[in-house]
């Protein structure tokens, strides 16, 4: 995806320098069919062509819906999941081309804290053994008496009691184990977290403690974040920018309060009218746009613009034919921080485009070459043969 270079613009927790720069990230997943010999019938875009930089000490939010390729970008930006196509510059250093011992040692600069705070914790080791794993790996547990102070130092900063060095993950609540998993994290001292929707798992109440924990964690240790989720309330109150995904592209970036008080894309229109305001004379009067038609796979993603399918402001020319690149518009007073990927964002801000009804597109399904039923393999090896 082509992007719009832009100048920085300094917030009060960050500064210009830009520690990661994603430059046309790409995650493909083969799609393979075949008894005895695979064969690659497709690939499944999870992540197709995404740009996007992140300063040092600003928290970049990154939202859309469930199956967009939020989850798989962090991973990659992380290594986790290779990129098929691009590069991820993180501290001067292209981890995308990293591997082995020498990606291993990189690991130290770059955590991640997951979505399920049981299921990332292994249930047979004390907190104690792991919060020392990681510090242990990247040479920082020289010292007995110095990792035991160190300890005590990390469960405090997360609130929590020296004596939860000795018990073991079940014997915590949700909102305590993710603070393990971010004790962890902070363990060996990194400067990048990436929070995988950090606090979906957890209670409203939890919720804001967690986060509360984050911006405190912030300023103290100097921490940079990526934050992945789908509640925009939640990515609001703690993000400095906020990106939003729509089935592996970039659809809009802008500063947290450009986004929310003029979202200038349809996609991201229609997430901000999902949202609920306690006001009910707000919440009648506000426009409701209400998206008709599936999500199309990403094994087959539609052609031009990824939305149109489901845009009620699609138009007949360039929409279904040519892919919008992020942008910044056209728009006096318009922040050369607010980008948008849409052909016609001028035209619909300046309400020259009227929204119309949107008919259902029927999603074709991927031709594999294996006929009618591509799900169904041969009968028998003798039909292979």
């Amino acid at each position: 995806m082509t992007d719009t270079a832009t100048a920085p613009v300094p917030t009060p927790s960050s500064g210009t320098d830009v520690l990661v720069d994603v430059r046309g990230v790409k995650v493909h997943f083969p799609i393979k069919r075949g008894v005895i010999f695979d064969k690659v019938i497709g690939h499944v875009y999870a992540v197709d062509g995404v740009d996007l930089q992140i300063r040092r000490g600003e928290t970049y939010g990154l939202v859309g819906e469930s199956g967009c390729g939020k989850s798989t970008l962090g991973k990659a930006i992380l290594n986790l999941e290779p990129p098929t196509e691009g590069s991820v510059v993180i501290d001067g250093t292209d981890i995308a081309s990293l591997q082995g011992e020498e990606l291993r040692r990189r690991r130290k600069d770059i955590q991640m804290v997951f979505q399920d705070p049981m299921s990332s914790l292994d249930p047979r080791q004390s907190v104690e053994s792991l919060l020392v794993e990681g510090m242990r790996a990247h040479g920082l547990d020289t010292d007995g008496a110095a990792t035991k102070k160190r300890l005590r130092e990390l469960l405090a900063a997360v609130g929590l009691p020296p004596a939860a060095l000795m018990k073991y993950p079940h014997e915590f609540s949700g909102g305590q184990r993710q603070r393990i998993g971010i004790a962890r994290a902070l363990s060996v001292e990194p400067k990048l977290i990436v929070a995988d929707e950090p606090v979906s798992a957890l209670d409203v109440s939890v919720q804001a403690q967690v986060i509360n924990l984050l911006d405190d964690l912030q300023e103290e240790f100097d921490l940079t974040y990526l934050v992945i989720a789908h509640d925009l309330a939640v990515v609001r109150h703690i993000s400095d920018r906020i990106g939003v995904m729509y089935l592996g592209g970039m659809v809009e970036e802008a500063t947290a309060d450009d986004l929310y008080a003029q979202p200038l894309h349809p996609y991201t229109r229609a997430l901000l009218s999902a949202v609920p305001v306690p006001d009910p004379l707000v919440e009648d009067a506000r426009e409701q746009i209400l998206l008709t038609g599936d999500l199309p796979s990403p094994s087959n993603p539609p052609s031009g613009c990824r939305f149109h399918t489901r845009c009620p402001w699609r138009q007949e020319t360039r929409c279904d034919s040519e892919r919008p690149p992020l942008r910044v518009l056209d728009l006096p007073g318009m922040p050369a921080t607010h980008k948008v990927a849409c052909h016609f964002a001028e035209g619909i801000e300046r309400g020259e485009i009227r929204p119309h009804t949107v008919t259902p597109v029927l999603v074709e399904p991927m031709d594999d070459g294996l006929g009618d039923d591509p799900f169904m393999g041969p009968a028998s090896v003798t039909e292979v043969l």
